[in-house]
């Protein structure tokens, strides 16, 4: 261990101190989400709102703990840990408690955990020592497809889950790629992709093959004097069609019924406000119902007499909306973006490519699950079931969190000695 006692002087406090805010919020709108089910002990082991602050005063603990082990083990054991959490994927598969239709977590008594959890923090690591190795270029075939594989394979274990939520999250790591170097042709075919795939499932997978065939028909009726151009436009179009047709055996045989009416509720294809629309109609209800400065702290009627499902969890910006208003969804949203910022900007001022590339992962993550989970409140993206960080309750995700920002906390002071 070194320079412990320059611990407390090199960390950044601006992001400690939004951090501590922001589980402030957090444990006061659970609190909020379980007053209408009588629940008014804050500290009880047997409420949500008690287990929180049981969780919250144990993420400090962590927090401790990274801040005083050297930054040199975070790089060190990074494939390590990372093999640690694909054995914890494997063996949720086998051993998992199933909730809500997935065999995602390990029962520990009264707790559990989910693993998927804790393999972004894995993941992230492995992907920061990868591309931080030496003479690692990402414009290489083999660098990318290193690089992929590493996010990819806990993707695959999660899939088999299922969790199709937690899945995209770890795909958010994609962007960190782009910033050290991945060419931007990928980038707009990601775009592309994006806009195949939400025509494929708008119209249907035969209408989108005959859309993508007349541009491409008339693509090589204008190129045909350009013979090097022919061999391109063949397979982006081969290509384009095989992705048509997975996208189509994914919605039709892969996603399961109440995945496939979230889709279509988003896509306007379907309004069912008493079944698959439920949660989102009530959703939308609270939120709305809370003005310009809200109903004010523990009076929200949505919330105290339990219209919206998984309110504490999943749904927790509703309470935030009713309880709030618009002033303060504002200012909660705020708090996130000037966490986002702050976090990019401590990114860029860093000397070690592994202590760049984990930040930029950390605003991934972080970014990704702010940005579903408050846009399938809203109705902007299916509702996929992830929780908003450092306010949603539970203890895995919010121990995640936790890992994951100070890890990149302890990075940042670390630098200092890199420096010297």
């Amino acid at each position: 261990m070194r320079n412990n006692k320059r611990l407390f002087t090199n960390i950044d406090w601006p992001l400690v101190i939004l951090y501590t805010i922001m589980l402030f919020f957090g444990w006061i709108n659970i609190y909020a989400a379980n007053y209408g089910e009588g629940t008014h002990n804050m500290i009880s082991m047997s409420t949500e709102p008690g287990k929180q602050l049981f969780w919250i005063g144990t993420s400090f603990i962590w927090v401790l703990l990274i801040l005083i082990i050297d930054g040199k083990f975070y790089t060190t054991f990074s494939y390590f840990i990372y093999a640690l959490m694909i054995v914890l994927l494997i063996g949720v598969l086998i051993a998992g408690k199933e909730i809500g239709g997935a065999k995602s977590w390990y029962a520990l008594g009264s707790f559990s955990m989910q693993p998927s959890e804790f393999a972004k923090i894995g993941t992230l690591l492995a992907l920061s020592k990868y591309l931080s190795t030496l003479n690692v270029n990402l414009e290489l075939n083999e660098t990318k497809f290193k690089a992929l594989a590493i996010i990819i394979i806990p993707i695959f274990f999660i899939m088999l889950q299922p969790d199709a939520g937690s899945a995209i999250v770890f795909a958010s790591l994609f962007l960190v790629l782009f910033r050290e170097g991945l060419p931007s042709v990928y980038l707009v075919l990601i775009g592309l992709a994006i806009v195949l795939f939400l025509v494929t499932l708008t119209l249907n997978a035969q209408v989108a093959m005959v859309i993508v065939s007349s541009i491409c028909i008339l693509f090589a009726f204008l190129l045909k004097k350009n013979k090097k151009s022919i061999k391109p436009a063949l397979l982006s179009f081969i290509f384009a069609l095989a992705f048509i047709q997975s996208v189509g055996y994914l919605y039709s045989e892969i996603l399961r019924p109440h995945q496939k009416n979230r889709i279509d509720l988003i896509l306007g294809k379907i309004d069912d406000i008493h079944g698959a629309g439920y949660n989102l109609h009530q959703s939308k209800i609270a939120i709305g119902s809370g003005g310009f400065l809200g109903k004010g702290f523990l009076d929200g009627t949505q919330t105290k007499f339990n219209f919206v499902p998984e309110q504490s969890t999943d749904f927790i910006f509703c309470t935030i909306g009713e309880e709030w208003g618009f002033v303060g969804s504002v200012i909660n949203i705020g708090l996130f973006l000037l966490l986002l910022f702050r976090i990019i900007n401590i990114a860029e001022r860093q000397r070690s490519t592994f202590s760049r590339v984990f930040g930029y992962g950390v605003a991934s993550i972080l970014f990704c699950h702010f940005f579903i989970n408050i846009g399938m409140t809203i109705g902007l993206v299916p509702v996929i079931g992830i929780p908003l960080p450092f306010y949603s309750y539970g203890g895995s995700s919010l121990w995640g969190f936790s890992i994951l920002l100070f890890i990149f906390i302890k990075l940042d002071a670390y630098r200092m000695d890199i420096l010297r």
